[in-house]
């Protein structure tokens, strides 16, 4: 599932912690300079490197590379390594976040954190833009995100702009959207995960066996039952969103 840039753009500009130099983004020619040392780099770490360049995580420097390469071996800057992981982020707790490059899938690397505890490994999220997005999400008090399904998606994306000119929400937005439906007074035990290109909202259980399956409630009609005063979309969030659209009427 490929991130939305603008999305994204949106995440990065609104996530408290997350820090960019304006006018600092990487000419083509240095990124490949770098690739020429690491092979392809991963997808949304390329728009990364080319929309900003520069940037930190409460203040831990995500790695990048030199902004023009020399005449001598191209350059990466302190923080990257060989074998099969690049590492480009170590926050307070010397935990280390890296590419998996024995992983790739459809242009882009998953991320690994490595505890320096431990000594053990885990996933962390689907793309460096899933990084961002778990990231925000972890520092906003969601953990990885209100339900396994919701998770899911964070790992790959700050969210979807839906055909019908909605949104699956990412976790810059999602207190915000919530709170403005007042769900955790009306409707505790259910998230609110976006909302369609009409206004209703898209409502998902954050409890319970049935965390998968997708509910619209038109405004202003929450009381608590979403799956009683709502509409079933679907069983599963991705089978609902991998349904093609239906064409327009004649």
């Amino acid at each position: 599932m490929r991130a939305d840039p603008e999305l994204l753009r949106d995440l990065i500009a609104t996530t408290p912690g997350v820090v960019t130099r304006p006018g600092r983004g990487r000419p083509e020619a240095a990124i490949r300079a770098a690739e020429a040392v690491t092979g392809p780099l991963p997808r949304s770490y390329r728009w990364w490197l080319a929309a900003y360049g520069e940037g930190s995580l409460r203040g831990r420097p995500i790695a990048t590379v030199e902004p023009v390469p020399d005449l001598g071996e191209p350059g990466l800057t302190e923080g990257w390594s060989g074998g099969d992981r690049l590492w480009f982020h170590e926050d307070d707790d010397h935990e280390r976040y890296g590419f998996a490059l024995d992983l790739a899938a459809d242009g882009e690397w998953p991320v690994v954190v490595h505890s320096p505890f431990t000594g053990e490994e885990q996933p962390f999220a689907d793309s460096f833009a899933g990084f961002l997005t778990v990231w925000t999400a972890v520092a906003a008090g969601l953990k990885e995100g209100p339900n396994p399904a919701v998770a899911r998606l964070w790992r790959a994306t700050p969210g979807i702009r839906l055909p019908d000119g909605g949104t699956l929400f990412g976790p810059h937005t999602f207190r915000a959207r919530n709170d403005a439906w007042e769900v955790p007074a009306y409707a505790p035990h259910w998230a609110l995960v976006g909302e369609d290109g009409g206004g209703a909202g898209l409502f998902m259980r954050r409890h319970g066996r049935d965390r998968s399956s997708l509910h619209r409630l038109p405004p202003g009609r929450l009381r608590g039952d979403v799956a009683h005063d709502g509409e079933l979309l679907g069983a599963d969030l991705f089978d609902w969103l991998d349904r093609p659209t239906e064409p327009a009427g004649d």
